[in-house]
């Protein structure tokens, strides 16, 4: 479950142009070595989970794993199981909401 201010702030974040949305536009967002931060959501295929979170871990990006694809989905307007975001502001603000 995704609590409603990290839902709105990832809203905030699409609608600023600061999220990269889709497994292979976060994948190559993090192998350019632009992402910051990475979430995945809790029921993203165990494949793709597995390729995310190595590629995260081999290019030391911070990532976290939380929510559902439809709560992903309702705070952004987008069918995704996986975001990221490659502004520092953006990528702090969410790793405190998150730790909330």
């Amino acid at each position: 479950m995704i609590k409603e201010n990290i839902s709105k702030y990832l809203g905030l974040m699409r609608r600023s142009g600061n999220l990269v949305t889709g497994q292979e536009l976060v994948l190559s967002s993090i192998r350019s070595q632009k992402a910051k931060f990475v979430l995945v959501t809790e029921d993203i295929g165990e494949s793709s989970k597995k390729k995310i979170i190595d590629k995260c871990h081999f290019y030391e990006v911070p990532f976290t794993i939380l929510g559902t694809k439809e709560d992903l989905s309702k705070a952004i307007g987008q069918e995704r199981s996986v975001v990221a975001t490659e502004n520092n502001g953006f990528a702090k603000g969410l790793l405190k909401k998150i730790n909330e």
